[in-house]
């Protein structure tokens, strides 16, 4: 790092938060001195000519180009730094001239506010407004895997401009409202009945015959974890179970099952696992109509999981949710990583293991089978009872109809309270003549008052206004009303719709206060619900909706698959996230900690002292990094470090769009088409660092690169999943692996030696770019449209707000839910 650079750049902040509203420097001088010589007569870079720009600011091309002039001299990024310099306080003064300019053009009317436009649920949101509604899990139905795959925009999913709404959509949406309404509410009484399966456990493929010959289908053997290449005992199934379960409901499913050969004297590496955890066993639902019994399908959410004792078989019981026409199917999530190639080595490698009783040509998995030590579980018994009866007569009878249940003479005023809550507003006088017309039709048509009842409840869920949100604003101006100021904070906290105490705010009216807002966004933001808004807010703002779309190769990462790490890479992030949020935690902890939460998968990959005390039950835990050069904040965490990847090689280009988007939250313009293509290295005998030094010397591709490797080259220490290196895969031939290279200098002239001190130089020198971009991420996610140059005032309060607050996470969300850009439309 330059010397003294810390202290200017704190120096900076401080005199930014401090500056009085009403300065204003000679912009243009600042320009024609500084900015024109690139950008004027003779040179556009980057499109940019500043020799019309001046104050006040008119029209949004004006903001636009004010907001970018601020974001370039904020990150010191311009003048480019072989150019004479301003001073700090020239540089302070056109920043805060450029942002009094933006105030005044908003609140004078040349710049009108941005608005929301009409957008729909997003299929997450759908899916957890169902669930609410119906008091119960819908993922069993998989009513969105056929629905058109959603199209973020700028990585978010409620950004109303994005969320078409086509045809194909429509009719999705008609038939996934009857397969929930006739699952769940038309389904008959139940009636109780037992299945008792002990044999004729067929298991498919090249595992049949060893299994016929060796047991004649008599045990239910699970012998590697469900993602696996070759799908071979990964899934069990009860083969006189395919037609599945009778009608929707809850069963209870008891399966005597035994953990064996856990202490096999086999190689543990073999099967990539680590047999010194118990064996568990997981139930997930299938169906024989959609695909494969024995394969992965589309719908299979984890149902229920348990511990397989070693000594002797034991029942082991699970009460889960089955639809009709599912089969519960068994799984062993941490499970041999596969099964085949197991066989394989210890044919190869154990072979004297059989004393030469069999065939030169090797150990059959006949023989492996009967006499081998292959770790695995076996079910020798399953029973299934059900569906059982529920109280009220179920979950979704109760948050429907209410308490009483269906009542044929209470029916117009029951349906009404529903579609009151799915529409998240109270009901006007044609939305009830549009539902009494509904039933009264299907009653004149011979339909009992429950089936008319039933039909009504899919009207509600097809209407627009349960698909679309409304943004109803009072007489006054473009604020919300207090019903749809309620939907847009329920949906930012929590994900979907407003739960009883909220809605009675908006009913009073007084949600629309800022006392009664701000108590109910810090209660919807203590809530379990809040989990919800952690996952959807992270999937966008870090991408992490896209970990595990370019799966890292399986020999060089097995783990990952093994040991799903996705899945805990993914939960590292959002606890972080709930961690900052519900304790206030300053938002430079993203930056830069001391600690993170890991589980023992995690620990593993970090290489953590916790990795030989962590066992798989101790699920989560806060840990530890002091002294850790490694590991701190985002930019350590293998879920940010494999999303900016392409799972088989890293690119400090890519990585460093990741950080200038999601940590800076500049988006570099997209290269030109004239700009060549890095040349690849076929043969690994260069780093892509010398590669991209040649890319640079094209004149087309300098200014770019020059703002945006530097941002990447630190993150290089990382392989393509987010394990440490100090070197890169080692070419083919006699040379040696290439080292990494993690130092750089940004084009602020700031220099770093390697990860540890790039990140102590984003938490020193880009705290408020960093949270001003928090900011517009939130403020986006939650009004359904992408902030723009004339909210920037409303940025700048937020920001203020949480300065003076200790940099809170909380207070940062409520300072925002609190804004105009929020409360209004």
């Amino acid at each position: 790092m330059r010397r003294g650079g810390g202290f200017r750049w704190l120096a900076l902040g401080l005199a930014l938060a401090a500056a009085p509203a009403g300065a204003s420097p000679e912009v243009t001088d600042f320009l024609g001195r500084h900015c024109l010589r690139c950008h004027g007569a003779e040179k556009q870079k980057a499109d940019h000519d500043f020799r019309a720009f001046r104050l006040p600011l008119t029209g949004a091309a004006a903001l636009i180009e004010a907001k970018d002039i601020i974001d370039q001299l904020t990150l010191r990024e311009m003048p480019p730094r072989e150019e004479p310099q301003p001073s700090d306080a020239e540089r302070l003064a056109v920043i805060r001239a450029l942002r009094a300019g933006i105030a005044a053009a908003r609140d004078g009317g040349a710049a009108p506010g941005a608005r929301t436009v009409l957008r729909r649920l997003s299929n997450r949101e759908y899916e957890h407004t169902l669930a609410t509604l119906f008091g119960r899990r819908v993922d069993t139905l998989g009513l969105t895997a056929d629905f058109p795959k959603e199209k973020a925009s700028e990585r978010l999913d409620t950004i109303g401009r994005s969320l078409v709404t086509s045809g194909f959509l429509l009719d999705q949406y008609f038939q996934a409202a009857h397969r929930l309404v006739e699952q769940r509410l038309g389904r008959p009484e139940p009636v109780p009945r037992t299945w008792r399966f002990a044999g004729n456990f067929v298991q498919y493929e090249e595992l049949q015959g060893p299994h016929k010959a060796a047991f004649n289908f008599r045990y239910l053997n699970l012998y590697e974890q469900p993602n696996t290449d070759t799908r071979q005992g990964g899934y069990g199934h009860i083969e006189d179970f395919l037609q599945g379960v009778p009608s929707s409901g809850l069963y209870d499913i008891a399966v005597l099952a035994q953990a064996l050969h856990r202490d096999t004297h086999y190689d543990p590496a073999i099967f990539g696992i680590d047999l010194t955890e118990p064996f568990l066993l997981g139930v997930v639902p299938g169906d024989a109509t959609r695909n494969h019994i024995h394969y992965p399908q589309a719908i299979e959410p984890l149902l229920g999981q348990a511990v397989v004792p070693d000594d002797e078989p034991r029942w082991l019981r699970f009460r889960v949710w089955l639809e009709q026409g599912q089969t519960p199917r068994f799984i062993f999530p941490n499970g041999p990583h596969e099964s085949r190639a197991s066989v394989l080595q210890i044919n190869r490698r154990y072979a004297d293991d059989f004393q030469g009783r069999f065939a030169k040509a090797g150990v059959s998995r006949t023989h492996l089978l009967r006499e081998g030590k292959l770790p695995h579980i076996r079910i020798s018994e399953i029973t299934i009872e059900g569906p059982l009866p529920e109280p009220g007569g179920g979950a979704e009878e109760v948050a429907v109809f209410g308490p009483e249940g269906f009542q044929a003479d209470r029916a117009a005023a029951q349906l009404e309270a529903f579609a009151a809550r799915a529409y998240r507003r109270p009901l006007t006088p044609e939305d009830r003549a549009a539902l009494g017309g509904v039933r009264a039709g299907r009653l004149r048509e011979g339909a009992t008052p429950r089936a008319a009842a039933l039909d009504v409840i899919k009207f509600i869920l097809c209407s627009p206004s349960f698909l679309y949100f409304d943004e109803e604003t009072g007489a006054d101006g473009p604020r919300l009303g207090p019903h749809a100021l309620a939907t847009r904070l329920a949906y930012a906290l929590n994900a979907t719709l407003p739960d009883p105490e909220l809605r009675a705010a908006a009913d009073s009216g007084r949600l629309t206060e800022d006392a009664e807002l701000a108590r109910q966004a810090a209660r919807l933001l203590a809530s379990p619900a809040a989990d919800a808004f952690a996952a959807g807010f992270l999937d966008g703002w870090l991408n992490l909706r896209e970990l595990g779309g370019m799966p890292p190769p399986r020999e060089s990462a097995r783990a990952y698959y093994a040991e799903n790490l996705p899945e805990a890479m993914k939960t590292e992030a959002r606890l972080f996230f709930l961690h900052l949020l519900r304790g206030n935690g300053p938002v430079h902890d993203f930056l830069e900690a001391d600690y993170t939460f890991a589980d023992k998968r995690l620990a593993r990959l970090y290489q953590l002292p916790e990795r030989n005390t962590l066992r798989l039950a101790d699920g989560f835990q806060r840990v530890s990094l002091a002294g850790n050069a490694q590991r701190g904040g985002l930019l350590g965490m293998a879920g940010v470090l494999t999303v900016s990847a392409n799972g088989v090689e890293t690119s400090p280009v890519t990585r460093g769009v990741w950080v200038s988007e999601n940590i800076l939250g500049i988006r570099p313009p997209p290269p030109p088409d004239v700009v060549p293509a890095i040349e690849p290295d076929v043969n690994g005998t260069t780093t892509l660092r010398e590669r991209l030094a040649r890319h640079r010397a094209d004149a087309a591709c300098a200014e770019c690169h020059r703002k945006i490797d530097p941002l990447g080259f630190a993150l290089e220490s990382f392989d393509p999943i987010g394990r440490w290196r100090v070197a890169y895969p080692k070419p083919k031939g006699n040379a040696p692996a290439p080292a990494v290279d993690a130092s750089g200098e940004l084009s602020s002239g700031e220099a770093y030696a390697g990860f540890p001190e790039f990140r102590r130089l984003l938490a020193a020198n880009r705290r408020d770019v960093f949270t001003r971009n928090l900011v517009r991420q939130f403020l986006s996610y939650a009004t359904g449209r992408h902030l723009e140059a004339v909210d920037e005032p409303v940025v700048e309060q937020v920001l203020e707000a949480v300065r003076k607050d200790d940099h809170g996470l909380r207070t940062l969300v409520l300072a925002a839910v609190a804004s105009d850009v929020f409360r209004s439309r």
